[in-house]
């Protein structure tokens, strides 16, 4: 799917990313007739086969892994795909709707231009009437001030760098963050002989089987992940939120404090200073942990409430069971040493952000993050996709790429002069 470079190419729309929001961006500018492209820095799901570790599964059960026209084929529907799968699923995808992508060609600036936009890559140029930004929102750990403290001599890695603990030197290790990434690493190098001590911010957790089902089979039953960004109470606080403490292992086992505590993982607070060879962290371990507790309380209600309130459906479906609160002993340490016979690794699991650093266009804040509303920009006919709650809470999931790629192509068709209604008279017969 390469093409050979040319200094200057026009076509209606250019697509930025061959993941799974830009190539369902393609199938339906492909179903509605509109001639596109899509550049792609590397391979298509370039970020799926280079920038993971080696263990890592989907948080997804493989039930979810819908793209439009194109869904799991396999015979472990309930179970979660490695990320080797999660490669061929969605380069799969890309092959089979016969995407124009055009693999190894790096953009390096989008300017406007006197009709529309000029995407300039490391393979020539090309023009056109309208932009997609798919190129992920999580191109670029975002590791705290705080980092610069830490000496030479101690390790420092990022999921992003991370693939194993045999990459570690000896010695042990600070996971500093407890969404989903801190708390799978961190229960990795636990198991792996290492003693790991994990700084917990604010965290989501979930149980991962609830009465009997995934919780993603509940969410999805009870509608919250198509909860709509026009209705959030504060949608920069939901687009903001980590990630829920889960893990896609085939034995559907919990990962949170409990069960990492059990496992000999030391659970502190966040981590507020670096003071020389030593660690400082906050007392707030216990407040943060009530409030997920809480919070996890109330969307075990919300199913709770939605399983009394379908009976027929649910007539098999066991008693609820929660899961114990936060046990927490009050031994979380407030002070660690760093370096020779101590913490000689730190793990910065504090999420990332996106890379928009090529974008010449005024749609991003001062701290480079995107502007938008539900994926429209405030220029007309550029769009970003597959954002976190973009226009629903499944965005940034396989299984929300399909909705958000519709919406946004059919605002895309209006922008060009073509209109949904246009479409659909225009192919039937």
């Amino acid at each position: 799917m390469n093409c050979a470079a040319t200094k200057h190419r026009a076509t209606t729309v250019v697509v930025i990313g061959a993941g799974q929001a830009g190539l369902a961006c393609s199938y339906y500018l492909s179903r509605f007739g509109v001639d596109h492209v899509v550049l792609e820095r590397g391979e298509m799901a370039n970020s799926w086969r280079k920038e993971r570790w080696d263990s890592l599964r989907l948080l997804t059960p493989n039930w979810q892994s819908q793209l439009p026209g194109w869904g799991y084929q396999g015979d472990d529907a309930d179970g979660f795909m490695t990320m080797g799968q999660v490669v061929d699923f969605v380069s799969g995808y890309g092959r089979a709707c016969g995407a124009p992508v055009h693999e190894h060609t790096r953009v390096t600036a989008v300017r406007a231009a006197s009709e529309g936009y000029r995407v300039s890559t490391d393979r020539g140029d090309w023009q056109c009437l309208s932009v997609i930004i798919a190129s992920g929102a999580f191109n670029r750990p975002s590791v705290p001030a705080v980092a610069q403290g830490i000496p030479d001599s101690v390790c420092q890695l990022t999921p992003h760098q991370y693939r194993n603990p045999e990459q570690l030197p000896s010695g042990e290790v600070l996971v500093v963050g407890a969404a989903a990434s801190g708390v799978q690493i961190a229960e990795e190098i636990q198991r792996s002989g290492r003693q790991v001590t994990l700084a917990t911010g604010e965290h989501v957790r979930m149980p991962r089987q609830y009465r009997g089902r995934d919780i993603q089979h509940w969410m999805h039953a009870c509608g919250l992940l198509d909860d709509d960004w026009q209705s959030a109470e504060d949608l920069q606080r939901a687009r903001r939120l980590p990630s829920a403490q889960l893990v896609g292992s085939p034995d559907g086992r919990d990962v949170d404090i409990n069960s990492l505590a059990a496992q000999g993982v030391q659970v502190t607070g966040r981590l507020a200073a670096v003071n020389g060879s030593r660690l400082q962290f906050s007392g707030g371990l216990a407040n943060v942990s009530k409030l997920a507790d809480l919070k996890m309380g109330r969307l075990l209600d919300t199913i709770d409430q939605w399983i009394d309130s379908h009976p027929a459906e649910c007539a098999d479906i066991p008693p609820a069971r929660r899961p114990e609160r936060t046990k927490l002993d009050g031994s979380a340490p407030l002070e660690l040493k760093l370096g020779s016979g101590a913490i000689r690794s730190v793990i910065w699991a504090t999420g990332y952000r996106p890379d928009y650093s090529w974008l010449n266009l005024p749609i991003t804040d001062r701290r480079g993050m995107p502007r938008h509303n539900g994926g429209v920009t405030e220029l007309p006919g550029v769009y970003f996709m597959g954002l976190p709650f973009m226009r629903r809470r499944r965005s940034s999931f396989i299984s929300g790429a399909g909705d958000d790629a519709r919406d946004i192509c059919h605002h895309l068709l209006a922008h060009i002069g073509r209109p949904v209604d246009w479409y659909w008279m225009s192919n039937t017969a």
